[in-house]
């Protein structure tokens, strides 16, 4: 019994230790069948395609506003080529989203919802967060899921770490904090002279999941 309460104790120790170490996801690979034309895949998609080292026969690419990027190549994975499958992509607009990648001649699903029953056509009515979806697949049929996210769950983001991928996702807040900094302008009926301090606190809140300022 002694022996067994040394383990547990070491166990906790060593799970208490793996908790405080950070552990970042940067890269994921993508079987693929055709080097060659899984890259011009991927090109067209206004991905960075980032320097690799010579000779590794290492192709990556990194979404815009993403920290984790994709590699392919020769004899990177055992998996077979197209296995793999719904792999997320996050988006604030997924109208605009969607129309960028068939102006780049990416064959895309349709936007659709989830609603009671399974998918429905168009985009959630009320655009609420996590519910908007659309999917397009490359050469070999690994397929990608845009999903259109505004506001976090609470837990989701670190509220002491508020920082945003790209141009566009920080000008989407700006646009949701306007639209809200009006309403909350209509319910005071004054002019709010202290409107970049309430926009601050908005955003802060949205991309964290916590309560909005009113």
């Amino acid at each position: 019994m002694a022996n067994l309460n040394i383990e547990s104790s070491r166990n906790d120790a060593s799970e208490g230790n793996i908790a405080r170490v950070d552990m970042k996801l940067e890269v994921v690979v993508i079987p693929v069948s055709n080097v060659d034309r899984a890259e011009e895949f991927y090109a067209r998609l206004g991905w960075r395609q980032d320097v690799t080292p010579p000779g590794s026969g290492v192709v990556q690419f990194t979404p815009l506003g993403s920290g984790c990027s994709v590699q392919f190549g020769r004899n990177l994975t055992s998996a077979a080529p197209g296995s793999l499958q719904r792999t997320y992509l996050i988006v604030s607009n997924i109208e605009a989203a969607r129309d960028a990648l068939v102006a780049a001649g990416i064959e895309v699903s349709e936007i659709f919802h989830l609603g009671l029953d399974g998918p429905v056509g168009g985009p959630d009515p009320e655009r609420r967060t996590y519910r908007s979806f659309a999917s397009f697949s490359d050469p070999d049929g690994n397929s990608w899921l845009l999903q259109e996210i505004t506001t976090r769950l609470p837990g989701r983001i670190d509220s002491a770490a508020t920082s945003f991928g790209s141009a566009s996702d920080l000008a989407g807040a700006l646009r949701r904090a306007e639209a809200a900094h009006g309403e909350h302008e209509k319910r005071t009926g004054q002019r709010d002279a202290n409107w970049p301090d309430w926009y601050a606190a908005y955003m802060v809140a949205e991309h964290a999941g916590t309560e909005l300022p009113q």
